[in-house]
């Protein structure tokens, strides 16, 4: 009875390897990957384009350091902190091991220099220096990591340090880290670190030269790559979230637990190539870009200006561009006051009649109910022909 119940599952895992790739929705995936986890997302809607193992929880090694990279370009931008700072390391920090600067306890590095070494380097006493800089102790910053994962929709991960380094529980998602690598692509600044070959930086008391070479080769070899992050530990294996840009397309590639390094290179240019193949981003509108303006009825002015709240981009398949259609709904008029940013409308974009994306129109400043000596004034105005 044994033997033919073990037959019965051997058979299943044959049928099983057999069977067409397929994603969450049904369809067949167009190609295998031999990775344990991988995704391909349009980084402008949060298409996913191709899926595998996307929520099963993995350890992402350097990968890691997509978020605090995220975390030291949001506390620039919210001016906690400036590139121009000097950080003092910590003991701790000058021993964390594995790849690193080689900085030593007590010596002082500007933000920049350590934010060099994070993203082309992938510096692990780098990464905590500037953990603990920003929030005052690890435990706090790997704190905050955690909290600003749960606000991305980071579901399925747990961050235990700030670099990537073999720890129990210490796991995320390819769909996770597409998240945090579409949000960190946002920030303008980081790309001239995430696009950097080679770079120096001086570190120790001796002041030593330190060459910088990014370990990123697609930066190197792939046409329009411009980020992320490598990541590989025995645990982890070979990892990447690639991303890439071409005219108004960026994709992001997530490859996890691949087995070889050369593996994990090919199969996220395999995804990108895929992407760039068969589809295009068409911007529908920009942000703040002026759609028209709306009559204000008893205001002090006569008119606002009425404007995109966010950018507005949709992905096609390649061919279609011509066919997507953009629907303005927008009042003539409305009753004064309105506030700044109050909603007035929205911009649809269709294809064939169906929905593929909207935003809303709100005003551009505020203005204020007119009083009884502005409409006067108004009125005496136009009988003088003003």
């Amino acid at each position: 009875m044994r033997k033919k119940f073990n037959m019965f599952l051997c058979t299943l895992v044959i049928i099983s390897l057999l069977l067409p790739a397929y994603n969450v929705s049904g369809e067949e995936q167009p190609f295998d990957i031999n990775s344990k986890s991988a995704l391909l997302m349009d980084a402008g809607t949060g298409t996913i384009l191709y899926e595998k193992n996307i929520h099963e929880q993995l350890p992402p090694a350097s990968v890691t350091k997509i978020m605090t990279m995220l975390l030291v370009m949001e506390a620039i931008d919210n001016n906690k902190i400036t590139l121009n700072d000097k950080v003092v390391v910590s003991e701790r920090a000058s021993k964390m091991g594995g790849t690193q600067l080689y900085l030593e306890p007590g010596e002082n590095k500007t933000v920049e220099e350590l934010m060099k070494g994070v993203a082309i380097r992938s510096a692990n006493d780098a990464s905590l220096a500037l953990g603990e800089y920003i929030a005052g102790t690890e435990e706090l910053f790997i704190q905050q990591m955690n909290n600003r994962a749960k606000e991305l929709g980071m579901k399925n991960t747990t961050f235990i340090n700030t670099n990537g380094l073999p720890a129990e529980g210490h796991v995320t998602t390819a769909y996770d880290i597409a998240l945090m690598s579409r949000e960190l692509l946002k920030h303008k600044d980081i790309h001239k670190w995430l696009t950097t070959w080679m770079d120096t930086v001086v570190v120790g008391k001796r002041q030593s030269q330190q060459s910088l070479v990014n370990t990123n080769k697609l930066i190197n070899t792939y046409k329009g790559a411009n980020g992320i992050k490598t990541g590989y530990t025995s645990e982890a294996l070979h990892c990447i979230s690639a991303s890439a840009t071409r005219g108004n397309t960026t994709f992001i590639a997530v490859i996890m637990a691949a087995p070889t390094s050369q593996v994990r290179f090919a199969e996220a240019s395999k995804l990108l190539d895929y992407g760039f193949a068969n589809y295009n981003n068409v911007e529908i509108v920009k942000k703040d870009s002026i759609i028209g303006n709306v009559m204000l009825s008893k205001g002090k002015k006569i008119q606002v200006d009425a404007v995109a709240k966010d950018d507005l981009n949709t992905l096609v398949k390649k061919g279609d561009e011509a066919n997507v259609q953009k629907e303005i709904i927008l009042p003539p008029s409305i009753i004064a006051p309105v506030l700044q940013g109050d909603k007035l409308g929205e911009i649809i974009a269709k294809i064939d009649g169906k929905e593929i994306g909207r935003v809303d129109i709100v005003s551009k400043e505020s203005i204020e109910k007119a009083s009884i000596v502005n409409i006067l004034g108004k009125m005496f105005n136009k009988m003088m022909g003003k």
